[in-house]
């Protein structure tokens, strides 16, 4: 009754869908060792809304290819979070997801090439074709993204999904959520488009692509909810964020942690209050 929204549920490839579970296509595939789950689940609270996203191996521990891509989704979400500030560009944001995530999957050797160059090939849409994030409050994707004093909307693949082009604001609200999603019907398009097949490492065995094992990976998102402060932002999604936190967690380690291994994530960790009705800092 207090869903902020209908929760995204899923696993496997279907966590590449990115609305995936409606009556239309109801979530029905059973988890499995190897998948990764992907939940993204909000709470609403007086009318005001919550928009979280975790992502975590169903067994409990991440296999190197799942490291890879969740560490890219993490990289990303730090060099936002540590840019984020009155004045930054949103859609600038919206670049940073794409030079780190495609730079991780450099690292990973996924893709070769130049980052920029990638960049100006429109590769970053195949791997990330939605927005990195958006406004909220009274409503999860909450107005005042296009309003007519503000930038208009950028018309390019991937980014022309994002809600909001606008300059940061203190006291703005919005959730972050950077991602990587293997979706074929963006993958195949790509590997035929000569200008994009080009940053693609084939296969060990010379056979395919190097991406061909990630094909029924389906995606991964991390998404929490933040404030722009004066100088910074505060984050009031209080989830395990690390491979090391992940793997604690579903291993029943306690939660929070004594020690916080993330403070770039600059999480605002609390507690209820000793009257039930209130938080205050932990």
């Amino acid at each position: 009754r207090h869903f902020a929204y209908t929760a995204i549920c899923a696993c496997g490839p279907n966590s590449a869908v990115l609305h995936y579970g409606h009556a239309g296509a109801p979530n029905d595939l059973r988890l499995k060792d190897g998948m990764i789950a992907l939940i993204d689940m909000g709470g609403e609270y007086h009318a005001y809304t919550s928009d979280i996203t975790c992502s975590y191996p169903v067994n409990g521990r991440f296999t190197p290819d799942q490291t890879l891509i969740f560490q890219a989704a993490a990289d990303a979400q730090r060099a936002i979070m540590e840019a984020m500030r009155p004045g930054v560009s949103w859609a600038a944001m919206h670049r940073l997801m794409w030079r780190v995530v495609l730079g991780k999957l450099v690292e990973g050797g996924v893709l070769v090439g130049d980052v920029d160059e990638m960049l100006a090939a429109e590769l970053g849409a195949t791997f990330i074709p939605c927005g990195m994030g958006h406004l909220i409050g009274i409503d999860t994707h909450d107005v005042g993204g296009y309003l007519k004093h503000c930038p208009p909307r950028i018309q390019e693949p991937g980014i022309n999904k994002l809600r909001t082009a606008r300059l940061l604001e203190e006291g703005m609200v919005l959730t972050v959520e950077p991602g990587c999603y293997f979706i074929k019907s963006l993958l195949d398009p790509a590997l035929a488009d000569p200008a994009k097949a080009r940053f693609f490492v084939e296969a060990a065995d010379g056979d395919g692509w190097a991406v061909d094992r990630f094909r029924a990976f389906g995606g991964i998102r991390l998404e929490d909810v933040v404030a722009v402060t004066a100088d910074g932002i505060e984050n009031y999604s209080l989830c395990p964020r690390t491979v090391k936190e992940v793997e604690a967690v579903m291993a029943g380690g306690a939660w929070p942690p004594e020690v916080d291994e993330a403070p770039w994530l600059c999480r605002r960790w609390g507690r209820l209050a000793d009257d039930d009705k209130s938080m205050v800092d932990a």
